[in-house]
Order: C-alpha cells, then sequence, then structure tokens
C-alpha cells in the first residue's frame, strides 16, 4: 500500500513539474491568436487583426496554466505548451 502512494506522489510532482515547464509564453499564445484569426477571416489577415489583437492582449500566468485576454475576456488558454484560441462571445 505504501509503494502505491510514493508512486503515485511521484508521478503527481512530475507531472506539476512538466506543467510548470511547458507553460506557454505570452509570445506563443500571441502567435495562436495570430494565427486563428487569420485562419476564420482572410480579411482580418489582410488588415492585420490578427497581430493588432494580440499585440492588445494581456497575458495571465498561473503557473502550471496561463490564458490571455483583450476587454477583460479571455481569448486563449494554454497549458502543457499547448494554446487553444477561444472565440471572444459578444455578449458582455
Amino acid at each position: 500500500m505504501s509503494r502505491n502512494v510514493v508512486v503515485s506522489a511521484v508521478v503527481t510532482l512530475v507531472v506539476v513539474a512538466l506543467a510548470f515547464a511547458l507553460n506557454p509564453s505570452p509570445e506563443k499564445h500571441r502567435e495562436e491568436i495570430r494565427k486563428a484569426m487569420a485562419e476564420r477571416s482572410p480579411i482580418a489577415a489582410v488588415l492585420g487583426l490578427g497581430s493588432l489583437t494580440a499585440f492588445v492582449s494581456t497575458y495571465h500566468p498561473l503557473g502550471v496554466a496561463s490564458y490571455t485576454t483583450v476587454n477583460d475576456r479571455v481569448v486563449s488558454v494554454g497549458a502543457f505548451g499547448v494554446v487553444v484560441f477561444i472565440e471572444p462571445s459578444k455578449s458582455k
């Protein structure tokens, strides 16, 4: 029984250490925002709206994860080296 506890503790520590080490940087978030906006609208890509949105975004690190906001709306979430763009809702 104690061996299972030790193995679980070690695995948990390794996963948490990996989460800290692989937390996406602000530049990775901004690149994903640029890419996602260009994919959603070719006009936005031509006008550089993705770059503008990425420029005004605010990066929020949480240690094991991170997110960016624009006008108090979450636009991307990242963890373990992966960033996901979230289409901002129109309401608020």
